[in-house]
């Protein structure tokens, strides 16, 4: 198959759905397909464009077989909402040329967020007569609104029908849980036009690996019990609860919470460690991709955090890392979430009330004072990663996904009206 994906993120952007669709389109690569990338220029998760990429309108590039074609994009890195907007604008009108520029796709593949993009991508599925397979990794306007992210209500409408705009036109529909199938279906989408595909992990490259390694000598946390966070820093996820945690439990010498995350977002989180006193709290920078592993097995825990109105709109997608590191899981989440859902279907770790420190304290130190029990849920979270969200099972469904929605479409356009001089 000829396969198009347009995704907004894409290598070498570090976290997110980027290392998803590179690993994706790659595999895909393997597997005998032609693929071609429309993304822009990256500049996540610092919002801010990186060098050899700046002040150009167009880079095409092949990375190990994919074709990859950046478009131009208006970015800020403090944005308002007018400039979140005209950033998804930008990447609308910019990358609809280098879409045309190319061979022509069996099937396009659209990630969403950003929903704007549905506009193009549904163009081509229309020009090119080829299915459209969005596959949704966060449900919008629905996210934004609860988290307070557009307040605007006239932008929540244009959102909304863009929404349905998307489900709608899409010949097939991915989400990465099943919370996420619920939500859909309430909204009058079809259960049939839906899969449940989950974001998946390589395993081989995550994997339980010695606790005492580079990393903690690096940072001086060699013998100590280390509480890991590391990702993006948004909205959705409530890191101050992380912080107030920490001072609560900052006599005991050997607990030390580590965050990792974009630099700028670091300034603040600074700021609320002064606030509450919590000098036992390192922050580190986003570390390289080579290193995720080792840091992930320097861990003692992973976190999830969430606030608690992110209930069925968002999975986190550091969940099937962590699980796979082979280190318990304390999830700060929404119980009735689909994060929730996943942690203990997984049986890798504890869910908590969200934005409760007492309760994130409290499990902290559950596991602190009981190693076993966290080796325990560290086991069966890899086994279930390894069970469940191995990259062959999820590229294998992916494939089957698009050569039945290419088979669907053949078989609608056979199905033709007869005129007059058919008969």
């Amino acid at each position: 198959m000829h396969i198009l994906i347009y995704s907004y993120n894409y290598y070498p952007e570090p976290i997110g759905i980027a290392p998803l669709m590179t690993e994706l389109a790659e595999g895909l690569v393997e597997r005998g397909h032609e693929v071609r990338v429309i993304t822009g220029m990256p500049n996540y998760p610092e919002r801010e464009i990186y060098e050899g990429y700046k002040n150009k309108w167009y880079v095409t590039e092949k990375k190990n077989g994919v074709t990859i074609q950046r478009c131009f994009l208006r970015i800020k890195s403090k944005p308002n909402l007018l400039d979140r907007l005209l950033l998804e604008l930008s990447f609308v009108v910019s990358s609809l040329p280098q879409a045309l520029n190319g061979w022509r796709p069996d099937v396009i593949l659209l990630t969403v967020p950003p929903l704007f993009v549905t506009l193009p991508a549904c163009f081509l599925g229309w020009l090119y007569n080829c299915p459209v397979v969005l596959n949704v990794q966060d449900i919008l306007p629905e996210a934004a609104e609860r988290i307070g992210l557009i307040k605007n209500k006239f932008m929540i409408r244009v959102l909304s029908a863009l929404e349905k705009f998307a489900y709608k036109n899409a010949h097939t529909i991915s989400v990465i849980a099943e919370g996420f199938v619920d939500n859909l279906t309430k909204k009058g989408v079809s259960a049939n036009k839906i899969a449940c595909i989950y974001n998946w992990v390589d395993i081989n490259f995550i994997r339980p690996l010695p606790k005492e390694n580079k990393f903690r000598r690096t940072h001086n946390l060699e013998n100590k019990f280390v509480v890991l966070y590391s990702g993006n820093i948004a909205l959705t996820q409530g890191l101050e609860t992380a912080i107030a945690a920490a001072a609560k439990l900052r006599q005991v010498k050997d607990i030390v919470f580590v965050i990792a995350g974009e630099t700028k977002a670091l300034e603040e989180l600074r700021k609320c460690c002064y606030k509450y006193g919590a000098d036992n709290v390192l922050l580190l920078p986003l570390q390289q991709r080579s290193e995720l592993p080792r840091m992930l097995a320097a861990a003692d825990v992973g976190l999830i955090l969430q606030k608690r109105n992110v209930v069925c709109f968002n999975m986190p997608s550091k969940i099937p890392l962590l699980l796979a590191s082979g280190r318990p899981i304390i999830a700060s989440v929404p119980k009735l979430g689909t994060a929730a859902s996943s942690i203990k279907k997984s049986g890798g770790g504890i869910v908590v009330a969200p934005e409760s420190p007492n309760a994130l304290a409290h499990a902290v130190m559950d596991l602190y004072k009981n190693p076993a029990k966290a080796a325990l849920l560290g086991a069966k979270g890899r086994k279930f990663a390894v069970d469940k969200y191995s990259f062959d099972s999820a590229i294998a469904q992916y494939e089957a996904l698009f050569s039945d929605a290419v088979a669907s479409k053949a078989d609608e356009l056979e199905v033709l009206p007869l005129t007059t001089t058919d008969i």
